[in-house]
């Protein structure tokens, strides 16, 4: 259940933090959005950090390297979804981004890529995906 509410949390934070990055976007430009974005959240983060102190700073070590990258992806989502959203609509975009986000999740899971436990794929599975691409694609006309 906590995950199912974080998961709630996350993607009406994705929403909204996609329309509020667009809007910053307008009157100083994407990559400035982009970098603004990431420097207040790490500001953000990292106080929280030192009121928390989860984790083990030298557990760094047994990071592999590419997990480390994992930031980069965020710099890539600000911009593409800012973008998206002028081209398109905030409801057009996010509807795009979950189907995308679903799907590669479905694909990672099938393959067992990155240290996931593999999943097979079922047939009520690909149904759904595949319905999902539907609406997608009707949501657009």
């Amino acid at each position: 259940m906590k995950g199912a509410l974080f998961s709630l949390l996350g993607g009406l934070c994705i929403t909204m933090q996609g329309i509020f990055n667009a809007k910053m976007s307008d009157a100083i430009g994407g990559w400035h959005t982009t970098s603004m974005v990431h420097l207040v959240a790490f500001i953000i983060s990292l106080t929280i950090y030192l009121k928390v102190r989860d984790g083990k700073g030298k557990s760094f070590k047994k990071v592999p390297f590419l997990y480390l990258t994992g930031g980069t992806f965020g710099v890539i989502v600000v911009f593409s979804e800012l973008t998206a959203i002028h081209q398109i609509g905030p409801a057009k975009a996010i509807a795009v981004l979950l189907v995308a986000q679903i799907g590669t999740a479905f694909i990672i899971e099938s393959k067992g890529w990155f240290d996931e436990k593999k999943i097979p794929i079922t047939l009520r599975q690909g149904i759904g995906l595949a319905m999902m691409l539907i609406g997608v694609v009707i949501f657009q006309l």
